[in-house]
């Protein structure tokens, strides 16, 4: 499957980018392999201008997506390189899939006072969503979920970062705000122009029967009242990580305290599952999924989540999936 137009306009970007960065370079130091890699990326451009940015050069059909995304230089498609090539890029995304399944929080996980569940799924090999469980204190739990911009290599790559940062903020820290103005800060320097992170991150205080949630421009998670069994969305403020350097993101990003009680509970999930695409290109949206989590919130953490996956899976049929799907399920017990 081809690229999408949103994600060639990201392409052309990153492009851009990068040709600017090699012509300072060129300006100041012209080799050849400078002058190599200016040329290439200038025929890319013209492909994208003429429509034919994404043809394998010898064969003529679509190059695969998730290699244009780890290099949008990339002009020949798979089947295209030579076996010897096709081995060694397979063998290095095996590894690369291995490595990222290993950052995961292992299944099977608990903590007082809270039943906790969750499904992960990659559109390709690697994945550019993160989710995790952090043990804050003796008393609180933090609870991350994210969604690195892109898709591929590159957006795994910043996923492990983000984990790395994240983790060595959260620990004894109560504050979610603090926290992702502290990963904020760090991360920025370091993602490129074209790259984001939107992250949601929760801290669970089950003495307190509490959460305290802050948000950087992550679809808001949904709150499932069981007296009242109403749904509502967490609309706390904030802006995505990586496209501020401090002063603006600090302004935005605050703490938002919300009390519990026994049977509430909370979702948190990436956009792979309200944009997941039915055979007419309609999308599963976030109605439906607020009713499959109303009509399941009762039955634990892990039912909701089997609930969640079973109506997106009848909704898109034998539509492929192209965007990585998380989400986590939270019940206070």
């Amino acid at each position: 499957m081809g690229i999408q137009v949103t994600d060639l306009h990201m392409l052309r970007d990153q492009l851009v980018v990068r040709r600017q960065k090699l012509e300072t370079a060129v300006a100041r130091t012209e080799t050849a392999n400078l002058l190599q890699l200016l040329e290439q990326v200038d025929r890319a451009l013209e492909r994208v201008d003429h429509g034919s940015y994404g043809v394998c050069e010898v064969c003529k059909t679509s190059v695969e997506a998730e290699r244009l995304f780890a290099d949008p230089l990339t002009e020949i498609c798979l089947d295209c390189l030579k076996p010897s090539e096709q081995r060694a890029l397979e063998q290095d995304l095996n590894l690369a899939a291995r490595i990222q399944a290993g950052l995961l929080p292992k299944r099977g996980f608990s903590a007082a006072g809270w039943n906790v569940a969750y499904h992960y799924e990659p559109a390709g090999q690697v994945s550019g969503d993160y989710f995790d469980y952090i043990k804050v204190d003796d008393e609180r739990l933090g609870v991350a979920i994210a969604d690195v911009s892109g898709k591929g290599i590159p957006a795994s790559l910043i996923m492990a970062i983000c984990r790395s940062v994240l983790r060595s903020q959260a620990i004894g820290n109560p504050s979610p705000a603090d926290v992702l103005q502290k990963v904020n800060r760090q991360l920025y320097p370091d993602i490129k122009e074209d790259m984001f992170i939107s992250m949601a991150y929760l801290v669970l205080d089950h003495a307190r029967s509490a959460v305290t949630l802050a948000r950087a421009g992550h679809d808001a998670p949904l709150l499932y009242r069981a007296k009242s069994k109403t749904v509502e969305q967490l609309k706390t403020p904030g802006m995505v990580v990586g496209i501020d350097s401090g002063d603006v993101f600090d302004r935005l990003t605050t703490d938002v305290a919300v009390e519990l009680e026994a049977g509430d509970c909370i979702l948190l999930y990436t956009d792979g599952i309200t944009e997941a695409l039915d055979n007419e290109g309609n999308e599963f949206g976030l109605e439906r999924t607020t009713a499959a989590f109303r009509s399941s919130a009762k039955e634990g953490a892990q039912a909701m989540v089997n609930r969640l996956i079973d109506d997106l899976r009848n909704f898109v049929g034998s539509t492929p999936q192209n965007d990585d799907i998380t989400l986590i399920t939270i019940r206070k017990t």
